[in-house]
C-alpha cells in the first residue's frame, strides 16, 4: 500500500466538474429479453447453452431494470451521483441486426435518458457492451466485415434519437473481451475458440468504432466521443530478459493491440510477427483506408481497470504468447483478482505519456466480495469501500502527474448477472435480492454517495 493510499480521499482532491458515476450493461441488468420487440442476443444463446454459465443461470430477468429503471435512477439521485454510464441493447433497438428500427426499444432509452436528466444525472451511452444480435452472429458475427457497417447503422438510429440530450458517447466496451474472450478463449459469447476468428473480429470491432465515431459526429455536433478499453500493466516475474519479453507480449495482447490502432499507429509489429501463422486471413480483413477510419479522432479514452498481470516466460503455454500469468502474494477479491491500486495509477500515467488522449475517464473499476446481509438487512462491505477509496487515491496520484482525468465510474450500480459467473459474483454498490428484486444500498454505496456530495470533508 502506497503512502497516498493511506490518505483519505476527498471530493476537493478532484476537479469541480469531475464525473462521479456508476456503470452498468444492458444484458446484465435489464431482463425483459423477449418484451417490446427485442430479439435474442449472443448472450441469450450462450447463457441458455448447458455448461456455459455457472449454475445454468441467464439474464432473462437479471435485475428487472427494464421495469424498475425509475427506482434505480432514484437510488442514484439519493446517493448524489452526477453521472451514469449505461449501455444500449442492440437487439432491442434493431432486432434484425440491420434494417428496421424498433421504436419501442428506443422508447425505453428515451425514457431512461429523460429520467436521468430530470434527476441531475448526466447520461454516458455505451453503444456496444457485448450483446450482438444473434442474427448477426449467424451471419459470421464480428469476423464478418458487414457487422461493422451494421453497427454504424445501429449507431445512427440511437444517436439520432438521443443525441439532442446525450453528450457523452462510448462506441465499444472492452473490444478485447468481445474479440478474444468470445472468439479465442471461448468463455464469453459466442463461445468460439479460434485465434484467426478473434483477430478478424478485433479488426472489425475497431473498424466499427471508427465508423460509429463518424456517424455520431454527423448526428450530434457537440458530442464527446470515445472508446472504453480494458487495460492493465504487465510486470515481468523477474528481471530475466525472457520474462521481460513475456511481459511485453502480454502488454501487446491486452493493451497495445487496441491502443496503437486507435491512436493512429496501426497494429503493433511485434504482435503481427507473433501472429504470423494467422496473418494472411487477418491482413486480408484490412482494406485500404481502414486504419485511418479506426484512428478517427476521439475526445476521450475510457479505461477499465481491475488488476495487473505478473508474467513469466513459458514456451508452449498460453498459445502463441508463450506466457504464464502468476499469482503474487497479496490481497484478492472474491473473483480471485489481485487488489493492486497502484496499477491504475501506472496504466493511466503510461497511456497519458504514450498516447496523450485529451481526456480520460475511469469507466469501470470495482470489486466482487461475498457480501452477507446482517440480521437487520444491512450490508457492511468495508473491503469494497476500501477498494474504491484506494483506487480513487490512485486516480488522485495520476492527476498529480498530469493525467487529464475527468471522471470515475464505479462498477457497478447494482449486483447483476456477471456473465459466465452468473449471479455468483456481486460487484454492486447496491445489493439486489434476486427473488424479491429488493434493492439495498450497501455501506460502500452510501460512502461513495457522501464522497460525491462532498459530505466526507
Amino acid at each position: 500500500m502506497t503512502v497516498s493510499e493511506t490518505e483519505p480521499v476527498r471530493k476537493t482532491d478532484f476537479p469541480a466538474d469531475f464525473a462521479w458515476g456508476t456503470a452498468t450493461a444492458a444484458y446484465q441488468i435489464e431482463g425483459a429479453v423477449a418484451e417490446d420487440g427485442r430479439s435474442p442476443s449472443i448472450w441469450d444463446t450462450f447463457s441458455h447453452t448447458p455448461g456455459r454459465v455457472k449454475n445454468g443461470e441467464n439474464g432473462d430477468v437479471a435485475c428487472d431494470h427494464y421495469h424498475r429503471w425509475a427506482e434505480d435512477l432514484d437510488l442514484m439521485a439519493q446517493l448524489g451521483l452526477n453521472a451514469y454510464r449505461f449501455s444500449v441493447a442492440w437487439p432491442r433497438v434493431v432486432p434484425g441486426g440491420r434494417g428496421a428500427v424498433n421504436a419501442r426499444g428506443l422508447d425505453f432509452y428515451d425514457r431512461l435518458t429523460d429520467g436521468l436528466l430530470s434527476r441531475g444525472v448526466d447520461p454516458y451511452v455505451t453503444l456496444y457492451h457485448w450483446d450482438l444480435p444473434q442474427v448477426l452472429q449467424d451471419a459470421g458475427g464480428w469476423a464478418n466485415r458487414d457487422t461493422a457497417y451494421a453497427f454504424a447503422d445501429y449507431t445512427d438510429a440511437v444517436a439520432g434519437r438521443l443525441g439532442d440530450r446525450v453528450r457523452g458517447w462510448i462506441t465499444h466496451n472492452e473490444p478485447w473481451c468481445a474479440a478474444f474472450l468470445g472468439n479465442v478463449v471461448g468463455v464469453h459469447a459466442p463461445g468460439l475458440q479460434d485465434l484467426g476468428t478473434g483477430l478478424r473480429a478485433s479488426h472489425h470491432l475497431l473498424l466499427s468504432h471508427g465508423l460509429g465515431t463518424e456517424v455520431i459526429r454527423a448526428a450530434v455536433p457537440n458530442a464527446q466521443v470515445g472508446i472504453t478499453l480494458i487495460l492493465g500493466p504487465h510486470h515481468p516475474a523477474t528481471d530475466r530478459p525472457e520474462d521481460e519479453a513475456a511481459a511485453r507480449r502480454g502488454d501487446g495482447f491486452l493493451n497495445r493491440w487496441f491502443l496503437d490502432p486507435v491512436y493512429g499507429r496501426g497494429y503493433p509489429q511485434d504482435m503481427l510477427d507473433l501472429y504470423r501463422p494467422y496473418a494472411p486471413a487477418f491482413e486480408e480483413a484490412i482494406r485500404p483506408g481502414d486504419l485511418e477510419t479506426v484512428a478517427a479522432p476521439t475526445d476521450f479514452l475510457g479505461v477499465n481497470y481491475y488488476q495487473r498481470t505478473v508474467v513469466q516466460d513459458a514456451p508452449g503455454e498460453n498459445g502463441l504468447l508463450g506466457t504464464r500469468n502468476l499469482r503474487p502474494e497479496g490481497e484478492y477479491t472474491a473473483f480471485d483478482w489481485e487488489v493492486y491500486p497502484d496499477g491504475l495509477r501506472e496504466i493511466l500515467t503510461r497511456v497519458h505519456q504514450d498516447y496523450a488522449p485529451p481526456v480520460m475517464y475511469v469507466t469501470e473499476n470495482g470489486a466482487a466480495y461475498d457480501d452477507r446481509p446482517t440480521p437487520d438487512g444491512q450490508i457492511h462491505d468495508e473491503p469494497r469501500r476500501r477498494y474504491i477509496e484506494r483506487h480513487l487515491a490512485a486516480c488522485r496520484d495520476a492527476m498529480g502527474a498530469g493525467v487529464p482525468l475527468k471522471g470515475y465510474f464505479a462498477w457497478s450500480l447494482l449486483d447483476n448477472f456477471e456473465w459466465a459467473e452468473g449471479y455468483s459474483k456481486r460487484f454492486g454498490l447496491v445489493r439486489v435480492d434476486y427473488p424479491t428484486q429488493r434493492r439495498t444500498v450497501k455501506d460502500s454505496g452510501a460512502w461513495y454517495g457522501r464522497l460525491s456530495r462532498g459530505a466526507e470533508e
